[in-house]
């Protein structure tokens, strides 16, 4: 979706307006391009890529709207992105969400151990989009884990990433909810888990898991590693997913909102998790032998 220049400085105005905080982006011209321009042109090539789903998205008003939420990978959209807008397809053609709740690991060690902002705006170069107040005080409120902070926020990429492949599909019609993990543990997820479940009830909602997998091992050994937690997410089974971390010393960073995503659609009694595609940067590089793996999975009611 193109964004004009004058939408853009109209919600500008409009957060100046509030007296509302803007988070600046901390990837622009590193994960991703730096200028609306170039950054619509790249999201273009994630969707057309081999890699990609080889087709740019549109959006069915008239979809299922059966989608509790996706997976997908966080690293620089050079590496990532075409398995990323495997799962941003999949979101355009089930239905547009009012709010987005993004879920994302906590890289940089600051603020608490789980945490959310609940208002103000975030900046990518494709314009603003506005946090859902009302939603993540009623998160914050219900949750006993998760803390407003918004310190937790400030400098991590792993939801930051997301927003753009969102805006790119909806411009400015949307909102979100960032949740950052410190903490991942089973204990945790599962009472964030049943706060979410209630919120997707009678809302339309979506969540995304932000999360990449193995990190920096040779090709075959990731892809094996990979593929079989994978397999346990697709069997929701986070009891097993969690002990292939631990057995299998497989790395990946988000596996608490990975979790989170498990347990949310069995709160839900959800029919079906599906990996809709996987590759590592091995494969986008050439260079097997040390590799990121990536999976985009979608979850459904």
């Amino acid at each position: 979706m193109k964004i004009s220049k004058r939408r853009f400085l109209e919600t500008m105005k409009i957060a100046d307006d509030l007296g509302s905080k803007i988070r600046s982006p901390t990837q622009s011209g590193s994960f991703y391009e730096s200028s609306a321009e170039s950054l619509r042109n790249q999201i273009d090539c994630c969707f057309l890529h081999e890699f990609g789903p080889g087709r740019l998205p549109v959006i069915d008003k008239k979809g299922s709207c059966d989608l509790i939420g996706l997976i997908s990978p966080h690293a620089g959209y050079m590496f990532s992105g075409p398995i990323a807008a495997h799962a941003y397809y999949a979101l355009a053609l089930n239905c547009k969400p009012d709010t987005v709740i993004i879920l994302g690991p906590n890289h940089t060690g600051y603020g608490s151990a789980v945490s959310l902002m609940n208002d103000g705006f975030w900046q990518t170069p494709l314009g603003i989009v506005e946090v859902d107040s009302k939603l993540a005080s009623s998160i914050a409120k219900k949750s006993q884990i998760i803390d407003i902070d918004e310190l937790a926020h400030r400098f991590e990429h792993s939801i930051e990433v997301q927003l753009p492949f969102l805006q790119y599909l909806y411009g400015f019609d949307f909102k979100f909810v960032p949740i950052c993990f410190q903490l991942q543990d089973m204990t945790t997820v599962l009472e964030i888990s049943k706060v979410l479940a209630e919120m997707l009830v009678s809302k339309k909602v979506v969540i995304i898991a932000s999360s990449d997998m193995t990190h920096y091992q040779p090709q075959r050994i990731a892809t094996s590693k990979d593929l079989e937690a994978l397999r346990a997410v697709e069997e929701l089974n986070m009891k097993r997913f969690y002990s292939l971390l631990e057995l299998r010393g497989i790395t990946a960073c988000g596996y608490g909102p990975i979790a989170t995503m498990i347990a949310v659609t069995n709160e839900l009694h959800g029919k079906e998790a599906k990996l809709l595609y996987y590759k590592t940067s091995g494969d986008i590089t050439g260079d097997y032998s040390s590799v990121v793996g990536y999976a985009a999975m979608s979850f459904k009611k």
